[in-house]
């Protein structure tokens, strides 16, 4: 248990959280003062109130994740070969990188994983607000895709450091600030035009580019797209909420899905309802839309 404790000390997550701040302020000043409207204030509010929902919701399957990474890890037949040496750092920032990749890849093509992240994309701004606008549901199993790590021999305060500096770097790349980088940081790192991509609600842009700190998995498993000055990025869903209310943002989808498993047409449809790709609806519900339309 004293070994939970010191690793939830070291987190990287709550000691970034004023430099957070700070960086929120000064974009916000910067749009305010070039009138860029990046920020609008009910909706940074709707941000934070998410960060601190997140934060509850994540401590008890925290605190179970770590149990189980502790215990895979005396497990291990790699533990006293993959130490803290250089060359496990860089293995597990690869592999680590490459673990966000899937479980972020996932929460956009599973209804129920979808409904726990959601909330993230619901702005239709993109800012460093954003970037704590974070997935309140995905918490619950979240750390099901870091749990092979710590049977490679990786321990867990090397794990849980890792995955606070990939998402400090995500934070960053919440911006409308930046424009495009050199072509080489371009074609390996996840940059901020990539991550506009990723938070569009146009066509070409809808499930792209799910990497953390680096681009090259989605350029290897086809789930890349470029940013295109011909079609500029729009912010949201593709059928935004047009509201601030924070358990509305929340939950908005979790009540969608219960509202399609009710008028579902038998056990087939009802499981698609929760298993099946984000947006996907029982035959009924689909044809009356179809009517209406």
């Amino acid at each position: 248990m004293q070994d939970i404790i010191d690793i939830l000390q070291d987190d990287l997550s709550a000691l970034a959280l004023p430099l957070y701040l700070a960086a929120i302020l000064l974009e916000a000043w910067h749009s305010r003062r070039h009138a860029l409207d990046y920020y609008r204030f009910r909706d940074t509010l709707t941000s934070l109130s998410m960060l601190l929902a997140s934060a509850l919701v994540e401590f008890l399957p925290r605190l179970l994740a770590l149990w189980l990474i502790i215990q895979l890890h005396e497990l291990s037949p790699l533990r006293d070969v993959v130490q803290r040496q250089w060359w496990a750092w860089l293995l597990l920032f690869f592999l680590d990188d490459f673990s966000y990749y899937w479980f972020h890849r996932s929460n956009h093509s599973v209804r129920l994983l979808w409904a726990g992240h959601v909330n993230h994309h619901s702005s239709r701004y993109l800012n460093f607000g954003t970037a704590l606008r974070q997935g309140v549901g995905e918490r619950l199993h979240k750390f099901l895709f870091w749990l092979w790590l710590p049977l490679l021999g990786f321990d867990a305060a090397m794990i849980i450091t890792m995955i606070g500096l990939n998402l400090f770097y995500q934070f960053w790349i919440h911006t409308r600030s930046v424009g495009r980088l050199h072509p080489w940081v371009e074609a390996v790192f996840n940059t901020p035009s990539h991550h506009r991509v990723h938070h569009g609600s146009n066509p070409r842009y809808i499930d792209r580019n799910h990497g953390g700190v680096l681009i090259i998995w989605d350029r290897l498993f086809g789930t890349f797209s470029a940013e295109r000055d011909d079609d500029p990025v729009r912010y949201g869903l593709t059928r935004n909420l047009n509201s601030d209310n924070p358990w509305t943002v929340l939950s908005h989808e979790y009540r969608a899905i219960a509202r399609d498993f009710r008028g579902a047409g038998g056990w087939r449809e009802r499981c698609a309802c929760v298993f099946g790709p984000p947006g996907w609806r029982p035959a009924a519900d689909a044809e009356s839309q179809r009517a209406s339309g």
